[in-house]
């Protein structure tokens, strides 16, 4: 019997575990941890003859605590490249480009490690392949889960996992647990005694964008399948912040295994599989399927969220065996928040993958302006009634350089505001006389105004945008992603606007856009509280206007 997902020889660049400069765990490859933090934590043991890999529960929590820490601030410089190369196509529209210049920038403070690359710093995934001479103490999913839990309280990183106590009352876990941690043998017949990991950062935003499709076999044919994917890769929107990494999963022995193919290959886990079938019935990538779905992606008008070329980076197209009357169809990305790491513990030690640590060097040497054009200035502390006057005047998609006041409210704080309506109540004037952001901060380093605090989707408060705005309220809104019909329509009968602002370049704002930042009602919530903060050229495009007019309407989303 032939192994299902044959990947071949592993060639990921690896460095071992190192210390930063406070003590913790890094994968930086500076200076290292002492002889003494690493003494005993890996050694080697005889065993019914053979040599066995003994590893230690700290050890499991060190290289967690590592890769969890590196892969919110640092990305793979192959993501890095394909974003450079974007700013030397001439093919690539303004907005394109913009996006792409503005991620270079915000990998660049990222990778200053004190301020992560997006707000969300996401839910962790592990998964770890344990090979058949690896000795541990069999609990690992608690170190590893402590290390996890550690990379959070010790950095500026967002805790986002909510605990549910009862059916409709949940509390956040402040921990950022439980964490996603699955634990397998390793099938490689490998015979280095290795357990080896990959570490996932998981957003909200491009969690979300997952999708399984009960297909039935008629659509296996080229002009069926091909249009099947153009409409369901649409339906992907822009929420989870592109230019994407697809992938795409047709057939799975079960709905379980073809999502977790589509995660593993939005990764590139998957990408040493062997290029075409066989009658061993093992994965394996269609890379003419790939190049086609690219071209595609490329024709629809979304590009990099507010319309070009660039949806889409790459696609990865697995093919799996499947029953005869099944045919699971798997979608899903990874966002510009590309966020994963490979990680092994050898007799040699600990090893995290090689992340780019000097993301400059990808940045072009332009002036501002050059590549993207020059923004349209809004004054956002004249009255609301002017600033819609002004962005009246202007198209969708046009981009925006925001200065003043705007107020922070994401999904709790808008149920709150309903149930007072429902009360018999009114909006608070903040919600009429400011822009409303959706949002939710990072913790906030020394000497910042701010955490990492890019936008959350839109579409989450699209049932409270016509309620609201009939009482004066949410005029002008601010988020990421499309948004629906009833939108639409509320923004052309009470004269509001969508502005939409970029995903996944939430250092960047936080360490250059965002001045000054308190909060206004409900701290218990945390970082869904009503934030209130000062923002200077903030950007933005208009994406649905007083008129009814929508950018993606007419992109089919």
């Amino acid at each position: 019997m032939s192994a299902l997902f044959p990947l071949g020889e592993d060639k990921t660049p690896y460095h071992p575990l190192s210390s930063d400069s406070s003590g913790q765990p890094s994968g930086d490859g500076l200076g290292g941890l002492s002889g003494e933090a690493l003494s005993g934590l890996v050694t080697e043991a005889q065993f019914a003859g053979e040599t066995v890999l003994k590893v230690e529960p700290e050890a499991l929590r060190l290289l967690a605590e590592a890769a969890f820490r590196d892969i919110n601030h640092f990305l793979r410089p192959g993501h890095l490249a394909q974003l450079s190369a974007i700013l030397d196509d001439p093919e690539a529209s303004n907005n394109d480009r913009y996006v792409a210049l503005e991620y270079l920038k915000n990998a660049s403070i990222a990778a200053g490690g004190v301020l992560p690359m997006c707000q969300d710093t996401g839910t962790a995934i592990i998964l770890g392949m344990k090979g058949r001479r690896v000795w541990t103490s069999g609990d690992d999913a608690l170190p590893l889960g402590q290390g996890v839990q550690d990379a959070y309280a010790r950095n500026n990183l967002r805790y986002s996992q909510l605990a549910p106590l009862s059916m409709f009352e949940e509390k956040n876990t402040r921990s950022n647990l439980p964490a996603q941690i699955d634990l397998t043998l390793d099938g490689t017949g490998d015979e280095e005694a290795a357990y080896r990991f990959l570490f996932i950062a998981k957003g909200g935003g491009s969690a979300n964008k997952s999708f399984l499709f009960q297909a039935t076999p008629s659509i296996l044919s080229p002009d069926r399948l091909l249009g099947f994917l153009d409409e369901k890769i649409r339906t992907l929107g822009t929420a989870a912040c592109p230019p994407y990494h697809l992938s795409i999963v047709i057939g799975g022995l079960s709905a379980e295994q073809t999502l977790k193919t589509v995660k593993l290959a939005s990764t590139r886990y998957l990408d040493g599989l062997p290029q075409q079938g066989s009658e061993a019935a093992q994965a394996f990538r269609d890379v003419e399927m790939e190049a086609q779905i690219l071209a595609l992606t490329r024709q629809m008008g979304i590009g990099a969220q507010f319309g070009g070329k660039y949806f889409c980076h790459d696609v990865r197209v697995v093919r799996l065996p499947r029953h005869g009357a099944s045919l699971p169809i798997g979608l899903g990305v990874s966002c510009s928040a590309d966020r994963q790491a490979l990680g092994k513990i050898t007799k040699d030690g600990l090893f995290l993958e090689s992340l780019e640590r000097d993301p400059a060097r990808f940045l072009p040497e332009i002036e501002p302006g050059e590549a993207t054009g020059d923004p349209v200035a809004i004054d956002l502390d004249q009255p609301m009634e002017r600033i819609r006057k002004q962005l009246s005047q202007y198209p969708v998609t046009t981009r925006l350089a925001l200065s003043g006041t705007i107020i922070v409210a994401r999904d709790l704080v808008h149920a709150r505001l309903r149930e007072r309506i429902d009360a018999g109540g009114d909006l608070p004037d903040y919600f009429k006389n400011h822009p409303i952001y959706y949002a939710g901060p990072a913790k906030t380093p020394a000497g910042y105004a701010a955490g990492a605090f890019g936008p959350t989707t839109a579409g989450r408060m699209d049932s409270y945008v016509d309620q609201f705005q009939a009482l004066g309220g949410s005029l002008v809104m601010l988020a990421k992603g499309n948004r629906s019909a009833q939108v639409r329509e509320a923004c052309a009968r009470h004269g509001g606007f969508y502005l939409g602002t970029q995903g996944g370049a939430a250092a960047n704002l936080a360490q250059h856009v965002i001045k000054s930042m308190e909060v206004v009602e409900f701290a218990e919530l945390g970082m869904e509280a009503v934030w209130k903060i000062r923002v200077e050229n903030f950007p933005a495009f208009i994406i649905i206007d007083d008129k009814g007019n929508d950018f993606f309407k007419d992109l089919k989303l």
